[in-house]
């Protein structure tokens, strides 16, 4: 068969000395779907984990330790680093460490989820500690510097998606990718394989505060739904300082501290706490409640007690360890934790309606 010549190509060149050129960009169809892309959120409101007494139904939950710090949302973003507290404020000079290993993780832009800790020598998270190398309440941030390390469980962006409405499984997935052999100031909280009462158990023989429990189907819901659920080992909640006992003492101190909850919008007295100080704690406790803008005469609360109480304004939050209520709404075996700065934004405790 006789083979026909094949026609001449096309020259590459539309002049032998002519430069290559590529075939003219033509313009976009309109039509034509575009690759979604989310700007980064400027801030995003915590998801809350929900009190509950026994663990809930179904295999469709992922269980952690619950640790006893600082809630923080770690933005890494095109021009640095920002350390968000709950309430929105800018803590990343008081976390240099986390911030290292954040930058560290770029270029990727992404929003991590997680809780600053500083562990004791057991391996637990120790509040107490944590508010000793951020130093006294009261102070300006930058002030002080924590070595505190980040214990991380959400992830909220990553490169350009905005991730809360995908399930939480998946966005699990992707912070065990992010995070993959990080063993620094940031690092994966481990999700445990077991039966959570018998989690919790452990937990509680190795004085840990409880876990926590996130349903594995869950959207990222910046309320306390309950798709995150807390079981405590210990009972502790932040309330309101209303007031100082006075003390005999010649030390300028305090006998004890009242504390305050909510009761709706109202304040409403749940007894006092006089254990858990150590000296420095007493002491530093009494200036800042000295410089307070004004004091009181009359309580702040529905108070009937005979003590010589120092009524001061309700600004201070402390963090109190309990075993139980009392019938008449009182805390029964009262230990003081520590301070929580108001810009961190910590719950005070709220009475059920």
């Amino acid at each position: 068969m006789t083979k026909h010549p094949r026609k001449p190509s096309k020259p590459l060149l539309r002049h032998d000395n002519a430069p290559i050129q590529s075939r003219p960009i033509r313009k976009r169809n309109p039509a034509q779907p575009q690759l979604p892309f989310d700007p980064m959120p400027d801030r995003i409101e915590p998801a809350l984990a929900k009190l509950v007494t026994r663990p809930p139904a179904g295999d469709d939950w992922g269980w952690e330790v619950k640790w006893d710090g600082y809630r923080l949302h770690v933005h890494i973003e095109q021009g640095g680093v920002r350390i968000l507290t709950r309430g929105g404020y800018d803590w990343t000079d008081r976390f240099p460490a986390i911030a290292e290993a954040a930058r560290a993780l770029g270029p990727t832009t992404m929003i991590i989820d997680g809780e600053a800790v500083i562990l004791d020598e057991h391996g637990r998270s120790a509040f107490g500690l944590l508010q000793q190398s951020l130093g006294a309440s009261g102070n300006k941030p930058g002030t002080f510097a924590s070595p505190a390390i980040l214990y991380a469980f959400d992830l909220l962006y990553l490169d350009g998606h905005d991730l809360r409405a995908v399930e939480y499984r998946s966005r699990r997935h992707l912070l065990e990718d992010v995070l993959d052999g990080q063993k620094g100031a940031i690092q994966i909280s481990e999700e445990i394989d077991a039966d959570p009462a018998i989690l919790l158990e452990e937990a509680r023989r190795h004085g840990l505060e409880g876990i926590v429990g996130k349903k594995g189907d869950s959207i990222y819901r910046s309320e306390r739904s309950g798709d995150w659920v807390k079981l405590k080992c210990i009972q502790s909640e932040a309330f309101l300082i209303v007031g100082y006992e006075l003390s005999s003492s010649a030390g300028g101190g305090f006998g004890s501290l009242l504390l305050a909850a909510y009761r709706g919008s109202e304040l409403a007295y749940v007894g006092s706490v006089g254990t858990g100080f150590k000296e420095r704690d007493v002491l530093q406790l009494r200036k800042l409640m000295d410089k307070l803008p004004w004091k009181r005469k009359q309580p702040p609360v529905p108070y009937n007690g005979s003590r010589k109480v120092a009524w001061i304004q309700p600004t201070l939050i402390a963090d109190i360890e309990y075993r139980a209520w009392t019938n008449d709404n009182r805390l029964r075996h009262a230990a003081y934790k520590g301070l929580r700065d108001r810009p961190d934004n910590a719950d005070v405790y709220c009475f059920p309606a």
